[in-house]
């Protein structure tokens, strides 16, 4: 069995690949376009009447983002098997449910790209506390 460090490791490969792949047929379709990715430290999820907030995933500073917008944002996170979330990727002006642990969204679009983003989680009623963690994403800007 892989350790958990490599696995992380493969995941944040395969979500990069993904990006890459993606980002690279964008950019037949759409010029000017990039991309960024980021992963964050896992956090406990202990109530259902308020969110918790991941850290901020910023982009690197080497990135000029001025005057650019978001396109597509793909996520990825994992939990326990069983355990019941709610979750949002959200930026200052907007939060966005997500659909699962890994999908990708672009119900941002538009929005500045040189805003952090974050996770939110909260337990659904009745839930036990939740370790929530390999959270990770890769944002497309153009």
């Amino acid at each position: 069995m892989l350790s958990l460090r490599l696995r992380r490791a493969l995941l944040l490969v395969a979500l990069l690949l993904t990006g890459w792949l993606l980002a690279g047929l964008t950019a037949s379709v759409q010029a000017a376009t990039g991309s960024w990715s980021t992963q964050v430290p896992g956090l406990m999820v202990a109530m259902s009447d308020r969110a918790s907030a991941s850290q901020n995933a910023s982009p690197p500073a080497a990135v000029n983002l001025r005057a650019k917008q978001l396109e597509r944002i793909q996520w990825q996170f994992s939990h326990p098997p069983g355990a019941l979330l709610n979750a949002w990727l959200c930026h200052p002006e907007q939060c966005v449910a997500l659909t699962g642990m890994r999908g990708s969204t672009t119900a941002l679009a538009g929005r500045t790209a040189d805003e952090p983003l974050h996770f939110r989680f909260a337990l659904r009623p009745g839930q036990r506390p939740v370790r929530v963690q390999g959270l990770q994403m890769i944002v497309n800007y153009q």
